[in-house]
């Protein structure tokens, strides 16, 4: 499942790393839009497979972060 921001983004910390078992709810990134801190929740359990962003950069609306399977 891809892990995509919703608006324009900026990423702060990713929390997990490729490889790691993540669970429903479990913080996965936090993104800042709009000058607030958001924290980025995985929707399924899962593996992480994927991580399609960095630390400071800037995402665009519907940008994968992430993918979790």
């Amino acid at each position: 499942m891809d892990i995509k921001v919703k608006m324009p983004s900026t990423v702060v910390s990713i929390e997990v790393a490729v490889g790691d078992a993540v669970t429903k709810g479990q913080s996965l990134a936090v993104v800042e839009a709009m000058k607030m801190k958001n924290n980025t929740p995985s929707p399924v359990d899962g593996t992480v497979k994927s991580i399609s962003a960095s630390v400071g950069e800037r995402l665009k609306p519907g940008a994968v972060l992430m993918v979790v399977e």
